[in-house]
């Protein structure tokens, strides 16, 4: 969230704190005078553009000046304060926080939304500790729970013919001859076989590869870069790790990879969508020690 400097926001009370709700009236007797209108005038700079960012419609400006206006005359009234503090948070909540909650959730649909009664039921029974139905520990497990759940139903909503194609491939690959299978829906054609030794998955490994899509869109190629690339194999997705543990160092295998063991119901880039089972033309080069 963007923050306004204390500065900012003193000068804008100093303007409008012993106004009313319209325009305060300039009345420059001395020096002190001058500074302090031209100070404010001068601290003004971006806050249009700030009110815009933060959704406040700069046509309703006098609604604006009230508001600004009272919270500027509350000084040390703890009732007002934290009443005006809510206010704050609450516009945080519709304006940010639900909005942004809805959007990894559903992505560009705006037809669908959590419910803010439901939201403001479980965020004023934490904050009260009164009424709750869960703990806040068991809150935070079923919301990512939940979170997971949405998400992934909501791209199987959008991508259910992508999905449906890619389960097929791996069901005909399943079927296919000369292939041999490893854990978890992982297949490999052997293209070289090596003879050297077989990484752990904690083994720093050097590789060539290219990874390409069940329609043969190449989305990634050391080839193509001419320069193998190194990591550990427990640093890459389950199917390359299920991969490289079962390599011998010289061999070259084409994989096959189903969504659950490569990025699931995530995309990954411009090009992989979820629920894409990959193909990897892997070429283990050596192990560094």
């Amino acid at each position: 969230m963007k923050k306004l400097s204390i500065i900012f926001v003193v000068a804008i009370a100093a303007i409008i704190a012993s106004c009313g709700n319209g325009t305060p009236k300039a009345d420059l007797k001395n020096d002190i005078d001058t500074f302090s209108y031209a100070f404010g005038m001068d601290r003004t700079q971006g806050l249009k553009e700030y009110m815009v960012s933060m959704g406040v419609d700069t046509a309703y400006m006098d609604e604006f000046i009230k508001g600004l206006n009272e919270g500027a005359n509350a000084n040390d009234d703890k009732k007002k304060a934290a009443y005006f503090f809510g206010l704050n948070i609450g516009q945080q909540i519709s304006q940010q926080m639900v909005k942004g909650v809805n959007y990894e959730l559903f992505g560009e649909d705006s037809t669908q939304s959590i419910s803010m009664k439901n939201f403001m039921a479980g965020f004023v029974s934490a904050l009260t500790e009164k009424g709750g139905l869960m703990t806040l520990n068991e809150a935070q497990v079923v919301s990512r729970q939940k979170q997971q759940e949405i998400k992934k139903a909501q791209m199987e909503k959008l991508y259910g013919p992508w999905k449906q194609e890619n389960e097929d491939f791996m069901a005909k690959i399943a079927k296919q001859e000369g292939l041999s299978k490893l854990d978890n829906g992982v297949f490999y054609k052997v293209i070289e076989e090596g003879k050297g030794e077989v990484p752990a998955d904690t083994s720093r490994v050097k590789v060539n590869y290219e990874g390409k899509l069940i329609n043969d869109t190449i989305f990634d190629s050391s080839y193509k870069r001419n320069e193998p690339t190194t990591f550990r194999c427990n640093q890459v997705i389950p199917g390359w790790t299920n991969a490289l543990t079962h390599m011998p160092v010289g061999s070259k295998w084409e994989v096959y990879i189903p969504a659950d063991q490569a990025y699931g119901d995530r995309e990954a880039g411009p090009v992989i969508k979820p629920f894409s089972a990959l193909v990897f033309t892997i070429e283990l080069l050596g192990i560094e020690k």
